[in-house]
């Protein structure tokens, strides 16, 4: 153990530019070296952007696994520090922009369920609803449909349409009557459903 931490403490004396070389070479106490001299600086760095701990030191083991894995054929074009703070800038720029789209996603999506959805559910229901009164209108028999069609969608009186058709008010009157109470049979527990 006494050799360990000498060796350790030898260590702690190289410059970073040794440390990367031994690093390549696949020295695990350099690495160590690396994490230990740089983990509480980005640490700091990284939490000033989170404000969360537990995020941060995802983030950083991450850096170092990396660090380790591409350790034969990784290229520094500053220093070792720079480097180091490059790559966490960008992995918390990452996890940021991931974050918001993930926000924005969720917004979008909550919006689409509270109003999209419903709107779309609501014109179906009304395009079927709407169906199935001019079905059951089309059943109505020829003439109290003629009469029905011209009191409710045509909006004349029915004085209007006995001289039209050629019938007195009180026919036209029956036939209307006679089709509200079908048509609220026919539909009543549809409607009661809906």
């Amino acid at each position: 153990m006494y050799g360990y931490t000498r060796m350790e403490s030898i260590y702690q004396s190289i410059p970073d530019q040794e440390l990367v070389g031994l690093l390549r070479a696949g020295d695990r106490l350099a690495y160590t070296e690396i994490y230990n001299r740089y983990k509480f600086i980005l640490h700091t760095h990284a939490y000033k952007w989170t404000r969360d701990r537990e995020e941060v030191m995802d983030m950083i083991h991450e850096l170092f696994a990396t660090l380790w894995d591409k350790r034969e054929t990784i290229q520094f074009s500053t220093s070792l520090s720079g480097y180091l703070y490059v790559s966490l800038r960008n992995k918390i720029f990452n996890r940021v922009s991931r974050q918001k789209l993930e926000s924005q996603y969720i917004t979008s999506l909550q919006n689409f369920i509270d109003k999209g959805d419903c709107i779309t559910d609501h014109r179906v229901r009304e395009k079927e609803l709407s169906a199935l009164i001019e079905k059951e209108i089309s059943a109505l028999p020829v003439k109290m449909r003629e009469v029905f069609e011209l009191s409710r969608k045509s909006n004349l009186s029915h004085k209007e349409i006995a001289e039209q058709l050629g019938l007195s008010d009180q026919t036209v009157r029956k036939h209307i009557q006679h089709a509200l109470k079908i048509l609220r049979v026919k539909l009543g527990l549809v409607l009661f459903l809906l």
